[in-house]
């Protein structure tokens, strides 16, 4: 069994202060894996989602965003996938030039679709956040899981209501695993 990024909610929250905003009234002292199932288990999916997305590295968390949309809608429209496909390209070769070309997609497309903000995700997750003509302007620590919270909450919205709960509850399993650093089925 891996490490767990964060042990405790107070962990989590000293490293990353804005999530006790996003995350909402939490137990301080809770261990985060016991945390985050509980919302989980309780289907506070804002609480649990805004957890997940801080609790993982930022590579992963961006990875399990990709997954969580592709397990909500069974197609995009032409942006979606292309930006997703960005996303995607950028969390298997996570180099300079895949994450720029991830924020320039992020910049460019519709902010209110889901995986504009995993392409921001991707596009946050370290060095400049300017185009290169600018003088470097670094990311902030959190900024990453914000934009990944953001996707899946804009993604939450817009699942039909009798299907919600299973789909929330596969992504949140599969966010727990990747937690516990527990490897994956292949899918």
């Amino acid at each position: 069994m891996g490490q767990v990024r964060f042990g405790t909610v107070q962990d989590l929250f000293q490293a990353y202060p804005l999530a006790r905003y996003d995350v909402g009234k939490a137990d301080a002292d809770k261990p985060s894996l016991d945390f985050l199932q509980e919302a989980a288990d309780t289907r506070n999916w804002h609480q649990a989602v805004s957890y997940c997305a801080y609790l993982l590295p930022r590579r992963v968390a961006i990875a399990w965003g990709c997954r969580s949309l592709r397990r909500m809608f069974d197609h995009f429209d032409a942006y979606d996938s292309r930006s997703l496909n960005v996303v995607e390209t950028w969390v298997r070769q996570p180099d300079e030039q895949s994450r720029n070309k991830a924020l320039a997609v992020g910049n460019a497309n519709d902010p209110e679709q889901p995986a504009t903000w995993l392409a921001l995700a991707a596009g946050w997750s370290g060095g400049s956040v300017v185009p290169p003509e600018f003088a470097p302007v670094e990311a902030k620590p959190d900024q990453a899981a914000r934009a990944v919270r953001a996707a899946l909450l804009i993604g939450l919205c817009r699942l039909p209501r009798d299907s919600r709960d299973q789909i929330m509850t596969s992504c949140l399993e599969d966010g727990i695993q990747l937690a516990r650093g527990e490897p994956r089925p292949p899918r």
